[in-house]
């Protein structure tokens, strides 16, 4: 495994700020972070969670599969918004002092909860969200959100694996020499296996979150 330089990827945080804060603060100083996605839902401070990252110099922030959802409830409430709500939208719409609805909710409370949504957030915020990218690379190391398919080449992956994942991922060894760096899968402590290192430590509900650190050393795991 060979980076191109040293960086530090992070796991799911799922709204936890104070996890956020703390691991960041244990990092390497002046080391590019990437976050791989699954800022917000399920925890209690997703609106602080995504201005603490867009607004932090020397991070990049790729899409996961709830800010998918997220972005599509923003696109069409009537349609995406149940679907959003059932997988911790409620308290991403809590965190931005949005109320009212309820996984059952449908037609017009999902309209306006999604207008007070957009204001509240603001069009910067909305637009940064919506215009993630999917993958990072380095060297011979891949970050994405859930996984990719081991039967083919990075480069020739649709959007949508990395951000839901492959059944595959976990299941076959990758044979082209690439490391892909995901979350999205929580795991009881960080591993590297079979050409995938597994940093999604459940930081939501386990209260453990973690970051893998990658230098001319090799990779090391710091958890907050």
């Amino acid at each position: 495994m060979k980076s191109d330089a040293a960086f530090c990827a992070i796991g799911d945080v799922h709204g936890r700020i104070d996890l956020l804060e703390r691991l960041v603060n244990a990092l390497p100083e002046d080391v590019s972070v990437i976050c791989v996605g699954d800022l917000v839902d399920r925890g209690d401070h997703s609106a602080d969670v995504l201005r603490f990252v867009q607004e932090r110099p020397n991070t990049t922030t790729l899409i996961g599969n709830h800010e998918a959802m997220m972005i599509d409830f923003l696109r069409d409430p009537e349609k995406n918004g149940r679907r959003w709500l059932r997988n911790g939208g409620l308290q991403t719409l809590a965190s931005f002092g949005v109320s009212g609805v309820t996984e059952t909710s449908g037609g017009e409370r999902l309209s306006r909860a999604r207008d007070i949504l957009f204001d509240a957030m603001g069009e910067p915020l909305v637009h940064w969200i919506s215009t993630l990218d999917c993958i990072a690379w380095s060297g011979n190391v891949a970050v994405v959100h859930a996984g990719a398919d081991p039967n083919i080449p990075m480069e020739e992956h649709s959007p949508d694996t990395f951000i839901w994942g492959h059944p595959e991922f976990r299941k076959k060894p990758r044979t082209d020499g690439f490391w892909v760096v995901h979350g999205h899968t929580i795991v009881e402590k960080p591993m590297m296996q079979d050409g995938r290192i597994s940093i999604d430590t459940g930081a939501y509900a386990t209260g453990r979150l973690t970051a893998a650190v990658f230098s001319h050393k090799g990779v090391e795991f710091v958890s907050t």
